[in-house]
């Protein structure tokens, strides 16, 4: 916004204010009403100054400091523009004249004002437009330093200790924190009777069931048709993704490619590009989904993109 009212704009607004009302009276009443500060008003001689001399030194009061005066000025402004009748005028002895005389100068502060009005609407625009960039640049600052942080969860010695059980919590957790910064609905590990379930996530309409293993090898037949079970047991619209990091064994690869699968296949490498800041973890998931659909191949990696 303009910290200044121009010396021209102030002076069309004194010669507005002097003549909208006759009577000191009605124009004091005006003024109280539109600037809301009876002390501000008090810094003329109401008594015995003319009305061009009150509201000339009211004005260069408020236009000295228009830091904190400016909001004042401009609805003292706006309020003597909005003024639709004279009729007050009117009735007055030579009332034609005077309410002409009012018009003009309320017509001249307008054509001032709307010029005014339009640099603040293109600096607000401005400003909100700069406001949102900031916003974004430190939303994306603050995705970006929250996906280094779990790259180097990821990639931490830790991570692949020895310990198989610790090794598959940390995995899970890790993933459950992806999820969520994803913006994901997830849930963390649960158990059904009989099932261990080691998360879910809805996407699009559509609940995922997790599991994830870090094994040593690639992981077995055996385990991708107990994780198919698994999925075929819930609704009809609920898929699986199935994480192993070390990948998947090539005859359950193939015999999963060649009926109609209810998982999508994800490995170590998939992960890895997803922490880099490769590529957007919503996006894979969709172009590995959309790929199952209409290959029938449930693993489709990264690299193969």
């Amino acid at each position: 916004m303009p910290k200044r009212i121009s010396p021209v704009a102030l002076e069309t607004l004194k010669e507005a204010l002097a003549k909208i009302y006759w009577y000191k009276k009605e124009l004091k009443r005006f003024m109280t009403a539109s600037l809301g500060q009876t002390n501000l008003l008090s810094v003329a001689n109401w008594e015995d100054d003319y009305k061009i001399k009150i509201v000339s030194d009211i004005i260069e009061y408020l236009a000295s400091d228009q830091d904190k005066y400016l909001a004042h000025l401009e609805r003292l402004i706006h309020d003597v523009c909005e003024i639709k009748t004279f009729a007050h005028l009117e009735k007055l002895e030579d009332g034609e004249t005077r309410a002409k005389a009012a018009r003009q100068a309320v017509q001249s502060l307008k054509v001032i004002f709307e010029g005014h009005e339009s640099i603040i609407k293109s600096e607000k625009e401005t400003a909100k437009l700069r406001e949102e960039s900031a916003r974004e640049r430190n939303s994306a600052m603050a995705f970006q330093s929250k996906l280094e942080g779990l790259k180097n969860t990821y990639t931490a010695p830790a991570m692949s200790k020895d310990d198989p059980q610790q090794r598959g919590r940390d995995l899970e957790e890790l993933m459950y924190n992806i999820f969520n910064l994803f913006d994901l609905d997830a849930k963390a590990s649960f158990s059904l009777k009989g099932e261990q379930i080691d998360g879910a996530f809805s996407l699009d309409g559509t609940d995922y069931l997790f599991e994830s293993k870090w094994h040593q090898r690639p992981v077995s037949r055996a385990d991708m048709d107990a994780f198919s079970a698994k999925v075929t047991r819930k609704l009809e619209n609920t898929l699986g993704l199935f994480l192993s990091i070390n990948g998947f064994s090539q005859d359950g690869i193939d015999i999963y490619s060649n009926v109609r699968a209810s998982f999508i296949l994800m490995t170590g490498a998939d992960l890895m590009a997803v922490v880099d800041g490769r590529i957007d973890f919503l996006a894979m998931l969709v172009r590995k989904r959309r790929h199952a659909s209409q290959t029938g191949k449930v693993l489709l990696e990264v690299s193969e993109f």
